[in-house]
């Protein structure tokens, strides 16, 4: 195959920012076994998953066969790690290939995980498992069914290699794409130098991602802005679809506002704001119900070093700044309550307080509805049918004082109901990734088994079609998996 039929790849980032990384090569894998390939996105940027599949394929997938112009760096970036200031960060066990653009005509990173020790490894082995880097190929690809901006899995390689962690663990490599992998931290890596760098990683963000901003007279400000947009409409996602993070540093949030870094993260079964599954969050800090909370706190760790940029006054810029911050809870609030809005049939002009939507939350959270599934017998109840959310309470009838005035106002437009139940039916998913049913898939695919796993993806890429035969992966979890804890995967 010729060099015409692959990505012209670039260096932007480096070529921009020459003193944010570390020039550096992916460790050799000697025996490398492809475990997954994404067809549907190789094809995106333009790859033959059939040559992603052969030999010097899958040596690609792990950085092992350099395409024309790719010249592989570890990025530097900084962060907040559960509120602590680390100033050098960076990437410890990864590496970014270069950026294409795909053929769509958008640019976007292409970017391994897992492929060996870097000058940011901090006594780490730079490797990673098989198990975290299916999750990735997994959540990524689930939240990119349900339409929530993601990175995404182009390939998982198994290495072959033992690597230890608290038991001898099978390695792999993770393939992985995103817009971009400029982050807040990258911000605050930038700001422990001079203004001046965090000036030309602002200048690189908005020629990347917003160059409607370029000739902005006051565009630094209006980058933030427009950063904090995107992260409002992300979180208000997340929240509607019962998604926690599970670990939001400052370092895991892009400037893009795609979600990143699939470690301990989780979907929520029985509702409750409180919820956390990762092991290392023991304060709840990155608790379900604290994301928009978190979020504002990152942000303005961003706008922080944007400062100098912002007015040439410093009281005038903290001014500015803190105004322009204070607005994300009124823009998240917007965003979640347009969601919920779609979610329970309503329009934009449907005359309803709002307050109906945080007391089905409260009637979840008092009765322990399972959070995804009683979201989809709403639809149900418009079609005229109760029988199934009646059948996930142990008092119907508190659903039924609730939903007087939810139907009154559904029903007050003339719409068709069956029409109101489809389109939330196609916002309401009947399907995600229970974390139970990811972990006996993962613990399969460890062993080699990628049955499951396969069985799996093939439910989660179609969430909101319901299907006759897989009432398995709608069932919350089992009460023997009380106690279920998410790692961060390192």
């Amino acid at each position: 195959m010729s060099t015409v039929d692959f990505p012209i790849f670039a260096n932007s980032f480096a070529d921009d920012l020459p003193d944010m990384f570390e020039p550096w090569s992916a460790v050799v894998v000697e025996n490398p076994t492809l475990l997954v390939v994404n067809d549907e996105l190789a094809h995106e940027l333009g790859f033959d998953p059939q040559w992603l599949r052969g030999a010097d394929g899958v040596r690609f997938l792990v950085g092992n066969h350099p395409l024309p112009a790719m010249t592989p760096i570890a990025q530097a970036y900084a962060g907040h790690q559960f509120g602590g200031f680390s100033p050098r960060l960076g990437d410890g066990r990864a590496l970014l290939l270069g950026d294409i653009v795909d053929t769509n005509g958008v640019r976007r990173d292409v970017h391994l995980k897992g492929s060996g020790r870097t000058r940011f490894s901090r006594g780490g082995d730079g490797k990673a498992a098989v198990g975290p880097m299916l999750r990735e190929y997994v959540i990524g690809e689930a939240m990119n069914a349900l339409g929530v901006p993601t990175t995404r899995a182009l390939g998982v390689v198994a290495t072959n290699e033992l690597i230890p962690r608290d038991e001898m663990l099978p390695g792999a490599v993770l393939c992985r794409v995103a817009l971009s992998h400029l982050r807040v931290g990258s911000f605050q890596y930038a700001a422990t130098m001079s203004h001046d760098h965090v000036r030309r990683l602002a200048d690189h963000s908005i020629a990347r991602h917003y160059p409607e901003l370029a000739s902005s007279n006051d565009r630094y400000l209006d980058f933030f802005r427009a950063v904090m947009n995107k992260q409002a409409r992300l979180i208000a996602q997340w929240m509607t679809i019962g998604f926690i993070h599970g670990v939001m540093n400052t370092d895991n949030m892009t400037i893009s506002g795609e979600t990143i870094d699939y470690g301990p993260c989780a979907f929520m079964d029985t509702y409750g704001p409180t919820t956390v599954f990762s092991s290392i969050d023991h304060q709840g800090r990155y608790a379900y119900g604290n994301q928009p909370h978190i979020a504002q706190w990152n942000l303005a760790r961003l706008v922080e070093t944007l400062l100098p940029l912002i007015r040439d006054d410093k009281d005038e810029s903290i001014r500015v700044a803190t105004e322009t911050i204070n607005e994300f809870p009124a823009i998240f609030e917007h965003e979640w309550q347009r969601l919920m809005r779609a979610k329970l049939g309503l329009t934009e002009q449907s005359s309803i307080e709002t307050s109906l939507f945080h007391s089905l939350l409260t009637l979840f959270e008092s009765h322990r509805i399972d959070y995804t599934n009683g979201m989809r017998a709403l639809s149900d109840v418009v079609r005229g049918r109760r029988e199934r959310m009646h059948s996930l309470f142990d008092m119907p009838e508190a659903f039924d004082a609730w939903a007087r005035p939810w139907l009154n106002a559904v029903n007050s437009d003339g719409r068709d109901a069956h029409e109101i139940a489809d389109a939330m039916d196609a916002i309401n998913p009947a399907y995600i990734p229970r974390n139970h049913l990811v972990e006996t898939a993962l613990a399969a695919a460890t062993r080699g088994d990628l049955l499951s796993l396969d069985s799996l993806m093939e439910v989660l890429l179609d969430p909101f079609h319901e299907r006759e035969g897989l009432e398995q992966f709608t069932r919350p979890m089992p009460s023997d998996w009380d106690g279920y804890q998410t790692f961060c995967g390192t």
